[in-house]
């Protein structure tokens, strides 16, 4: 990746961590032809896996009546979107810890 392609995408990539919603808007807008990047493609990628697993873990972890586990759940998110929104404010590709390397992979299709 080159500084200008880390440039052209940058508002793209930390828009991804906002919601699902900004995922939504950042993949839309880096689909434009003028406007592709790879940094941002990298970012969508590591937030949109963030984020389909934080909703298919979030309904059974939340049926468990401790508000230890679902706060763990919670921190553990927290931590993740963080780690990933400051690396795009960074202008770094670093992979989320222990489930980066696999959103790279299924979202392959997704981005440049």
């Amino acid at each position: 990746m080159t500084e200008q392609d880390i440039e052209r995408g940058r508002t793209n990539a930390i828009i991804t961590y906002i919601t699902i919603i900004g995922v939504i808007i950042a993949y839309f807008l880096n689909n434009e032809e003028k406007n592709k990047s790879a940094f941002a493609s990298f970012h969508i990628r590591q937030s949109l896996g963030l984020w389909l697993t934080f909703w298919a873990l979030g309904y059974p972890v939340g049926s468990f009546d401790s508000w230890m586990v679902t706060s763990a759940f919670y921190l553990f998110f927290a931590v993740l979107f963080i780690y990933g929104f400051t690396g795009a404010i960074a202008k770094k590709t670093n992979e989320v810890p222990l489930l980066g390397p696999f959103y790279q992979k299924i979202f392959a299709n997704i981005g440049v």
